[in-house]
């Protein structure tokens, strides 16, 4: 007999959030096992959905905030983030992220984080002066200098003149000036939840491995991967810091490093830090089965996601973990990682659209694990 289920689920992004598919999955267990019981844990990586996810961990005691920031191409936007007591929970995405922009506006060349600063300046004024930034999603390869600025930091280049701090621009600081920095930074402390372990620049770097997706073009990727190359070498002279290779420095274009340069802030493991806010492992340590999985499980599933850190943490718990997803690519990795089970909610071919409709998304989540259910219950 199954005596207690834990769903975990990212959100299948585009169609249903963590939560509404933790409800569909609920929904079909409790019509084959109706005396078993479920536990609902909100899950993600430290990119979208990551703010949410930890705020869902405290209910009534986290508080949402709305505040006006700067979207990627400086037009401004509502943009929301959550405080529990002293600490700010924002999402760079909200402010500076990927789908603020039409396909034909992406361009990280020419995008600025400068929202994300703002955001940070915004809860810095409502009295927190710890933070948990996720880093995923974003449309930006500035290397945080439009955050920064937000903040107070000016970049000059070599006639000391401040730059526009917007992607291009990285290959033409060769000075930092803090002067003007908010002193409550000092008295801060800055968490990075990265889902990604990619050094500032170089081959595995952030221009080359990501700003593609954001819209670069072959040209502007090594543009931009020389700027953050200059840029190490300034954000080097000014911190005495050698981080550039440092496992999430180039994630959200280099936003990482140069906040662990400039804000002395630490890099996290996204999917770790919501899991320990979640106390995951004290909620699985009696369960039967954990449900679990994502919108596509690709080749990334088992680079850092939020499904590799679910099967690790439930692998030292001795509980088997079963895994839906709308499109699956790569099940060995997934099996190998310590997965009993992989499964696709398609049941029959559809186009991409109607497979990303969140009713079809439901019906198929609903379906899966009720089947699922019946053979291990």
């Amino acid at each position: 007999m199954i005596h207690k289920v834990v769903l975990a689920f990212d959100s299948f992004k585009g169609s249903l959030s963590s939560l509404e598919v933790a409800e569909a999955a609920r929904t079909a267990i409790a019509e084959i096992a109706p005396e078993c019981l479920v536990e609902t844990i909100a899950i993600a990586d430290g990119g979208e959905g990551t703010s949410q996810a930890i705020a869902h961990c405290y209910g009534t005691e986290a508080q949402k905030v709305n505040c006006r920031v700067a979207n990627p191409l400086m037009r401004y936007i509502d943009a929301t983030y959550f405080i529990i007591e002293n600490l700010a929970i924002i999402e760079m995405a909200a402010a500076s992220g990927l789908t603020l922009l039409g396909i034909e506006e992406r361009n990280p060349m020419l995008t600025t984080s400068f929202g994300t600063g703002q955001m940070i300046a915004d809860a810095l004024n409502r009295g927190c002066r710890n933070f948990l930034i996720g880093l995923g999603g974003s449309a930006t390869n500035d290397a945080a200098i439009g955050a920064l600025s937000a903040l107070g930091f000016r970049f000059l280049d070599s006639q000391g003149s401040p730059v526009d701090p917007i992607g291009k621009n990285l290959l033409n600081i060769t000075t930092i000036d803090d002067n003007l920095a908010d002193s409550r930074l000092a008295e801060s402390t800055f968490t990075i939840a990265c889902d990604v372990k990619n050094p500032f620049y170089g081959p595995m770097g952030a221009a080359c491995i990501f700003a593609p997706q954001k819209g670069a073009n072959e040209l502007q990727v090594r543009y931009l991967d020389d700027g953050l190359r200059n840029f190490a070498e300034v954000l080097h002279k000014f911190s005495c810091l050698n981080f550039s290779a440092t496992n999430g420095a180039g994630a959200a274009g280099g936003m990482g490093g140069s906040f662990q340069a400039l804000l002395n802030a630490r890099l996290r493991s996204g999917i770790d830090i919501v899991l320990d806010y979640a106390r995951f492992d004290e909620k699985i340590a009696d369960a039967d089965v954990i449900f679990t999985g994502e919108g596509s499980i690709d080749r990334q599933s088992g680079m850092g996601k939020a499904l590799q850190g679910i099967i690790s943490h439930a692998n030292a718990h001795n509980v088997p973990v079963i895994a839906i997803a709308g499109s699956i690519t790569n099940v060995k990795d997934i099996n190998d990682a310590g997965a009993k089970a992989v499964f696709s909610i398609q049941n029959r071919p559809m186009s991409l659209a109607e497979a990303m409709n969140p009713e079809t998304a439901r019906n198929g989540i609903r379906t899966t694990v009720s089947q699922i259910m019946r053979i291990i219950s």
